[in-house]
């Protein structure tokens, strides 16, 4: 090995691998493989050159492309966070208490239609959807029957909500604080990501600039109060989930995430005192080894970024710390107990590719939400990746490979060069608005679907060994009465409330989106005397309008 590499590799044992085993020791257990040959914690080539050291480095140090953390999963296992909520609260709740009894390590919260785009159950709007594909949530009643007996102080909580992202924080703060629980003791993340709602998902209220404008003031408002707290995921899931390739994946989420870092200073925030707290959410496809490239390619390109872009300092501003979901559309309802294996393969890929923590989807999900023997397998796929394969016990296993190295090259370069068009065009939310991205992903959905029908590509039960199934039994259904009894305890709430006091707290969160003041302590305070999710949002709407989209073609 070179004396620069030899050089480098002390550094980093004495500086950052040294600080971190002191405070974190690694897992209590022997790494060895089955036949019980000790693995290493990370490996490197034979004879690394300067180029090495350019592009990969080592775990926990810039560019971080072999991961985040020095001792990654010999240190600690990813979270196990499985996606959960259907019904209503009380009926979520117990769902939460069985998989936390099953081992998971972390929650993550599924709402509703009418809850991720700001309605009450009791909206005409709403009619049919009430707790049909997550939990619904009116107001912090709601939310105080959803997390009953779960210590938040204990748990780390994601929840996927968007638009109304500072409400469902707000809510979950109050809850915390009626436990006991103080903000500064609170771990979690809302996913809180608009832009990639407009170009790939489609839960949007307001328009651009106002919603730019939550977002800062939730950065700003979690700086203070809720440190620990991750202000936003943002989410490459859902534009792969609408039909980008890999690259696109991860130069359209790299982007989204330059226009919040940009929009964050632009409000005055110092890039340092938000940057860590930004998380990131991935897809997890069945190309294992080109999944593999991707998460590396990202880190590397958002280190990158922070660094010579916004001229971040902290380290913590450079790393892509990412969870990731297994890929929705890759699930068939044909033949669904494939589902399992592809659910498996993709695992692989998310924990070879380094992910900080994991969803794994069911078999069934494909037909209806998961029924709980469906979860249960799920959650077992990830336990025995994680005990039973060998793959958590050393950093980067398939670093190294020709094929891999290439892919992640190659991605990198690809989505470098997305980031610069919608440079080009004054950023993200200019692309947004000039329909660059959305037809990047319809483009790349048709050219997918194409090779489908034309046999190119093989979908194992769907175009190729095919068989005669009977129709899908057991499949978990939503109780229609769940709606009316919701309307009927919305009802109950609001005449249980001050309602007086409601009045006082919306006209002051009315002045507050009116001025440049931070609207968060205005939505607590909103929320803690039940304010409902619609009232607030009715609120904002009135001040700041709805989003129209463009007709993209």
């Amino acid at each position: 090995m070179s004396d620069r590499f030899n050089e480098a590799k002390s550094a980093w044992e004495e500086t950052i691998l040294a600080k971190v085993l002191g405070r974190f020791p690694e897992r209590k257990e022997e790494f060895v493989t089955g036949s019980g040959n000790p693995v290493e914690r990370v490996y490197f080539p034979s004879n690394p050159n300067d180029d090495y050291i350019k592009q990969s480095g080592f775990p926990g140090e810039f560019p971080y492309t072999r991961g985040v953390q020095p001792t990654m999963y010999r240190g600690r296992l990813w979270t196990m966070r499985q996606y959960a909520g259907f019904g209503s609260a009380v009926e979520s709740n117990n769902r939460y208490k069985f998989l936390l009894d099953a081992g998971q390590t972390g929650l993550s919260v599924a709402f509703d239609l009418p809850t991720q785009i700001g309605y009450d159950s009791d909206h005409a709007l709403c009619a049919g959807e009430v707790g049909k594909v997550g939990v619904a949530i009116d107001s912090l009643a709601d939310m105080e029957l959803l997390f009953k007996d779960i210590p938040l102080g204990k748990v780390s909580t994601s929840m996927t909500i968007n638009s109304p992202a500072s409400v469902l924080l707000a809510m979950y703060i109050a809850v915390a604080e009626k436990q006991g629980v103080s903000s500064d003791k609170l771990r979690g993340t809302i996913q809180n990501d608009i832009l990639k709602e407009y170009m790939a998902r489609g839960t949007y209220i307001f328009p651009p600039k106002p919603s730019m404008r939550l977002i800062t003031d939730i950065f700003g408002f979690c700086k203070e109060s809720v440190p620990n707290w991750n202000t936003i995921s943002i989410s490459g899931y859902h534009i792969r989930e609408a039909g980008s390739t890999a690259a696109q994946e991860v130069g359209f989420t790299i982007a989204d995430g330059i226009a919040y870092v940009e929009a964050a200073t632009k409000a005055g925030l110092g890039v340092d005192d938000f940057a860590p707290r930004l998380s990131f959410f991935f897809n997890a496809h069945n190309d294992l080894l080109e999944e593999v490239a991707k998460y590396r390619a990202a880190r590397r390109v958002w280190a990158r970024v922070m660094r010579d872009r916004f001229g971040a300092k902290n380290p913590k501003s450079l790393m892509l710390r990412f969870h990731t979901q297994t890929g929705g559309s890759t699930l068939t309802a044909q033949q669904a107990d494939n589902n399992i294996v592809r659910v498996a393969i993709q695992t692989l890929a998310a924990v070879m590719g380094g992910t900080q923590s994991l969803h794994t989807n069911s078999r069934d999900e494909a037909l209806a939400l998961p029924t709980q023997h469906a979860v249960t397998i799920a959650l077992r796929t990830q336990q025995i990746v994680a005990h039973e394969s060998g793959v958590a016990s050393t950093i980067d296993p398939l670093a190294g490979s020709y094929f891999v190295e290439n892919l992640t090259d190659k991605i990198e370069e690809d989505a470098m060069n997305y980031i610069a068009n919608i440079d080009s065009m004054g950023g993200m939310v200019k692309a947004v608005e000039e329909g660059y991205p959305q037809r990047q992903i319809q483009d790349a959905a048709y050219d997918y679907q194409r090779t489908i029908e034309s046999g190119d590509r093989v979908v194992v039960g769907v175009n190729k060994f095919t068989q005669e199934e009977p129709p899908p039994t057991g499949l978990l259904r939503v109780n229609p009465a769940v709606e009316a009894a919701q309307k009927k305890k919305l009802e109950a709430d609001k005449a249980n409330r001050d309602n007086d006091r409601v009045k006082t707290t919306l006209a002051a969160l009315r002045s507050a989106a009116s001025t440049n003041e931070n609207m968060m302590p205005a939505i607590i305070d909103c929320v803690r005397c039940y304010g409902t999710l619609g009232e607030i949002c009715g609120v904002l709407r009135e001040e700041f309008g709805e989003y129209q989209p463009k007709t993209v073609v």
